[in-house]
């Protein structure tokens, strides 16, 4: 029997969706014996336990520290007095910025395997492989860990289906106070042009590119994917010129649509690092000027033409 370790993650005293999807890579990877452990770390980190109890999960830790917002180094040692409790064969974590700031160092003083932005899993033989990207995405590889007793993850958001059934496992409470940090966090900032749509959520997408020429033209388009019932969002060009929030990015700077059904994209020619984040989606229309654009070699349905030609049939459409 082997053990499962998944380290959840709170923001602002709230799960995050990913830890749930993490849950559903462990519940992926584990086997007939194997069991799961998942554990929450925070300041109150006990109240955070009725929504991470769901199926699958034989045991619950909630570790209690003394800060109530992230820090590496108290996240690092929290974890690794897990391990040395559960002695785990995995541990799973988010791929995020909190995890990244404390998983390879650990990996390294352990002399753990190693992977991250997984987004498959599964055994060859006795053999752990874990799938992940490389060459910006160019390629995908399947890693092994030869000679680890221990292997750490992080997994790619919006790639597993998050575990919504609930669950009954046994809880346990660690106080963990004593932990030290050489760092002091100030306070919490919003990223500076966030709004409420959560985009890896949405499972109809019209997304704007380059082909939108001048930020004048944004609001055409979001008054017709408001009447066509899609989320409007955009290539990094329109993000990083400000005519659309960041949170309305999409790709591997921005989002992973992982729920999208639908992705229209207009006026984006499919950069690598776009196509990173909604390539999956399993039906993607592309409006593009150019025949030979990149988009059109993952598109389902492909419109050679002109965005606003293309924008002005569908708002007649839909008057």
């Amino acid at each position: 029997m082997k053990t499962i370790l998944v380290v959840a993650e709170s923001r602002q005293n709230e799960v995050r969706p990913i830890s749930l999807e993490t849950i559903a890579a462990a519940q992926e990877l584990r086997q007939s014996e194997d069991k799961v452990v998942v554990a929450i770390i925070g300041q109150q980190a006990d109240s955070l336990v009725d929504a991470l109890s769901v199926a699958g999960v034989d045991e619950l830790v909630a570790v209690k520290v003394a800060t109530e917002d992230f820090d590496a180094d108290i996240f690092e040692m929290a974890v690794t007095n897990l391990m040395e409790t559960y002695t785990p064969s995995v541990v799973l974590m988010p791929h995020s910025v909190d995890s990244l700031g404390y998983a390879p160092t650990l990996a390294r003083k352990g002399n753990y395997g190693f992977a991250s932005d997984v987004f498959g899993l599964h055994y060859d033989g006795d053999d752990l492989v874990a799938t992940r990207a490389a060459y910006d995405q160019k390629v995908n590889l399947e890693v092994d860990f030869p000679g680890k007793d221990c292997v750490l993850m992080t997994i790619r958001p919006s790639v597993y289906k998050p575990v919504e059934e609930a669950g009954s496992p046994q809880v346990n409470n660690l106080d963990m106070t004593d932990i030290g940090s050489r760092s002091q966090n100030i306070r919490y900032v919003e990223p500076e042009g966030a709004d409420d749509i959560d985009i890896t959520g949405v499972d109809f997408i019209m997304s704007i590119g380059r082909g939108i020429a001048e930020e004048n033209n944004v609001d055409d388009f979001r008054e017709l994917a408001e009447s066509a019932g899609a989320t409007l969002c955009c290539s990094r060009p329109i993000a990083d010129s400000g005519w659309l929030p960041k949170s309305r990015q999409v790709g591997q700077s921005g989002k992973v649509v992982g729920s999208c059904k639908l992705y229209v994209a207009m006026g984006i020619s499919g950069s690598i690092q776009h196509m990173a984040g909604m390539k999956h989606v399993p039906t993607i229309v592309a409006v593009n000027t150019d025949p030979s654009a990149s988009i059109f070699t993952i598109a389902k349905y492909g419109i050679v033409g002109d965005i606003f030609d293309i924008e002005e049939e569908l708002r007649g459409h839909f008057e």
